[in-house]
């Protein structure tokens, strides 16, 4: 019993037999987690893409590091608001597009432990989960990463894989300098110091590449007749996947709604939507939304109300779905007062009605 993870513990025997197959059952009957968005972008309050959509030059976002505090980001108190919200589980954005980690990555000074933060965030807030029992997963920008010199350009992967510079931005290697292979690397060996510093997770969640992918000439015109997932060569994901599941074998891999088709989970962003018809029906599903604004911290922007999140919750129940309910923290890390009355209201509502579907 004490060497299966503190989130499947229920799961003991099935996890004795096969690590993944518990995990998945486990992830099945979860039905609930809360994602959070949290990085430099959270500082400014316009959105976590606010880099790309206002232009904010790479040496000018960085300099936000030097404000991100964090002081009241409390991975103990949000782990206790997810149970009490009637949560399985949390996630993470360990690095959003902007290439900002929230641990000390021994591949990047780019990292919380250089900023006055000095805190490693996603070790606190796995530690939290573990105590409680709640699956911990994490949140990694594979196909956008608006720092690393050889991330994706918008010569081929379009318009917005990077901030859309006149000029171009200088620190971008570009043309025959480019490699994308120094970037597909670097994150294997960052999702690799995830893996083995802050297990056991429950999944590794990846985002940035668009469904579909449409690679584009020189001159900016679309490569007709391309299909999309020939890309994931390039990207090396297959190799990826088998890499996380050597490494970890209770991890789930997702690649938001699902890229290759051979992710253990799909999770499409506000509803309820299968891309891959009725040979992946068998595969379990999240819906990731969120609670107001964008999915980092957005002022001046409405939050869900009690009925309207019970809705949500209760639709993608009823598709037979898991809710990943977002919440963006504020720039020091708090959550906002809105969000926080109205999951609680339905976490109340969860204890006296109980969960939806």
């Amino acid at each position: 019993m004490t060497n299966v993870p503190s989130y499947l513990r229920e799961y003991a025997g099935e996890y004795a037999a096969t690590p993944r197959d518990a995990a998945l059952s486990w992830f099945r009957d979860a039905k609930y987690g809360l994602f959070l968005h949290f990085g430099l972008y959270s500082l400014l309050g316009r959105h976590e893409w606010v880099q790309l959509k206002e232009l904010i030059r790479p040496g000018d976002y960085a300099e936000l590091a030097h404000a991100f505090k964090a002081d009241k980001f409390d991975p103990e108190a949000i782990a206790d608001f997810a149970v009490d919200c009637g949560m399985r589980y949390i996630n993470l954005t360990s690095r959003h597009h902007d290439g900002f980690c929230l641990w000390p990555s021994r591949e990047t000074s780019f990292h919380v432990g250089n900023s006055p933060c000095g805190r490693d965030l996603v070790g606190e807030l796995a530690q939290a989960c573990d105590k409680r029992g709640l699956g911990f997963f994490l949140y990694y920008s594979h196909g956008r990463d608006w720092k690393h010199p050889h991330a994706p350009n918008n010569d081929r992967w379009g318009g917005s894989a990077r901030p859309n510079y006149n000029p171009p931005e200088l620190t971008y290697a570009s043309g025959t300098a480019h490699d994308l292979n120094y970037y597909v690397e670097f994150m294997m060996r960052q999702i690799t110091e995830l893996l083995s510093d802050y297990g056991p997770l429950a999944g590794i969640w990846l985002d940035g590449i668009a469904v579909p992918l449409h690679p584009r000439d020189e001159s900016g015109n679309p490569i007709e007749g391309f299909d999309p997932r020939t890309d994931a060569d390039a990207f090396r994901c297959q190799e990826l996947y088998d890499h996380i599941h050597a490494q970890q074998p209770q991890v789930l891999v997702s690649y938001k709604q699902g890229y290759l088709g051979t992710e253990d989970f799909f999770a499409p962003e506000h509803k309820v939507y299968n891309r891959f018809g009725d040979a992946a029906k068998a595969k379990p599903g999240e819906v990731c939304t969120t609670s107001g604004g964008g999915w980092g911290y957005t002022a001046g922007h409405p939050y869900l109300g009690a009925d309207e999140l019970w809705q949500t919750l209760k639709t993608t129940r009823e598709g037979s779905y898991n809710l990943l309910m977002n919440v963006g923290p504020l720039p020091d890390g708090a959550f906002p007062e809105q969000a926080t009355q109205t999951l609680r209201a339905v976490g109340e509502r969860i204890r006296t009605e109980g969960m939806p579907g």
